[in-house]
């Protein structure tokens, strides 16, 4: 046999420079290269892009005050803008009584173009009147004058930068700011003929106040949406929280109700046997099976919805109130200040202790509603005993002094608990104010023709 040795070659070196595009970039670099891509991306790519200019809203601050026709006019005002600001370069540009008119004429079309042009193709405005402005300055200047800008074209200039700047962003307008700096550097150092009056300097100053205005009006009215849909989300988070408490809540009465019941059934049969002489062996098993069940039942629903209990919950001695404990309610927020009357319609039965509860606490809500944010009117409670089910009204009259009001300490989240409580019930719910001020709600609960005798 024999022995082979394997060696393991390395390979050669690349040649110099062979991978010197891989090599990590220092930070400068990195930073020049992205504000390259930057200004590619906002005055290069999509130069061309057709961005028509957006109409007003027709409810918005000053729109909603007009009506009819005059509110549609108004939609246009920001194309009416455009066109009187291209208007007010043209009369500046073409207003020289040395030229005549037809350099009028044409340095009035020079200055108009790039103006109009920003209300469709923003980025190819800025462009147009970088162009103009040269071909204006050679063709008809006079040597005395403001170079590199005429009159009219830096009026011309100066509206395109800022209705740019309003259309795109702080970034573009920061990279059209330095290229009109670098073009009127550069026209004034190339410059070889009669001595003039140089304005590259007022050129940007002029343009950064203007830019810097309209960057201002740019963040504050991100930072505007901002805390919009930050209040937005705060306002459904709230919502959402007093919604899932409603629900706890509903599900701890409804377990100390049910427990209630099932304990009754337990100890019934459990106790059933014994008040029969003699019973069969298969009636005892029956019962037996019975309370097997019922005990089962309970401590699963214990297990289940005692997860909704706070460690601090304690249930109530005494029972669930119901509708037959109105007139205590009723009582109290009389001894509050509340003038509350009660109408009570069909014939009264027992119904389902669910229903009773969940009648007595939207009662109870709306009562409390109208203590704070309606104090000193009168309410009046009805109830409806109906076939098929439980009709309520809660209605209270406008405030006598509104102006006098205060703030509700209340979260006014009171309605969102009542709708749940119905959703619950697969009952019918509505809740707004009257014609004469006021406030109503209205509630329809379906109960079952079987379950109404077995409450």
């Amino acid at each position: 046999m024999t022995e082979t040795t394997q060696t393991q070659s390395t390979p050669p070196e690349p040649p110099d420079g062979l991978f010197e595009p891989y090599k990590p970039r220092s930070p400068e670099v990195r930073a020049a290269m992205d504000a390259l891509r930057g200004l590619q991306q906002d005055l290069f790519h999509d130069a061309f892009a057709y961005r028509p200019l957006n109409r007003m809203a027709a409810d918005g601050r000053f729109t909603r005050r007009l009506s009819g026709r005059w509110r549609e006019y108004a939609t246009w005002t920001p194309q009416a803008l455009v066109v009187a600001a291209g208007l007010f370069a043209m009369f500046v540009a073409s207003n020289s009584s040395i030229r005549g008119a037809g350099e009028n004429l044409a340095l009035g079309l020079l200055a108009l173009a790039p103006v109009l042009l920003t209300a469709v193709r923003p980025i190819l405005a800025f462009w147009l009147s970088m162009v103009a402005t040269p071909v204006a300055a050679a063709l008809w200047s006079d040597w005395d004058s403001e170079w590199p800008w005429l009159n009219g074209s830096f009026v011309t200039h100066l509206l395109v930068l800022t209705i740019v700047a309003i259309r795109t962003r702080p970034r573009t307008a920061a990279w059209m700011w330095v290229l009109t700096g670098l073009y009127g550097i550069a026209a004034e150092g190339l410059h070889s003929g009669p001595p003039f009056a140089p304005n590259t300097m007022e050129m940007l100053f002029l343009s950064a106040v203007c830019l810097l205005a309209v960057t201002v009006r740019h963040i504050r009215r991100e930072a505007r949406q901002e805390v919009t849909a930050q209040q937005t989300v705060t306002a459904h988070e709230r919502s959402r929280r007093t919604l899932l408490e409603e629900r706890t809540t509903i599900a701890r009465e409804l377990h100390d109700v049910v427990a209630h019941h099932m304990s009754v059934v337990a100890i019934q049969a459990e106790a059933a046997p014994y008040r029969v002489e003699n019973p069969p062996p298969e009636l005892e098993k029956a019962f037996a099976t019975i309370r097997e069940n019922a005990v089962a039942a309970l401590a699963e629903l214990r297990r289940v919805l005692g997860v909704v209990r706070a460690e601090d919950y304690e249930a109530p001695d005494a029972p669930q109130p119901t509708l037959a404990d109105l007139d205590g309610l009723l009582a109290n927020v009389r001894e509050a200040g509340l003038n509350v009357d009660k109408t009570v319609t069909g014939a009264i039965r027992e119904l389902p202790q669910g229903v009773e509860l969940s009648a007595y606490r939207m009662v109870q809500e709306a009562l409390s509603n109208t203590l704070r944010h309606a104090p000193g009117a009168s309410a009046r409670v009805e109830i409806g005993y109906v076939l098929g089910g439980l009709g309520l009204r809660i209605v209270n009259d406008p405030p006598p002094n509104p102006s006098l009001l205060k703030p509700s300490p209340g979260a006014g989240h009171g309605i969102t608990g009542m709708r749940e409580r119905v959703s619950m019930l697969n009952g019918e719910m509505t809740a707004g104010r009257t014609d004469e001020g006021g406030y109503e709600v209205t509630v329809f609960l379906p109960v079952a023709a079987g379950t109404e005798g077995e409450a």
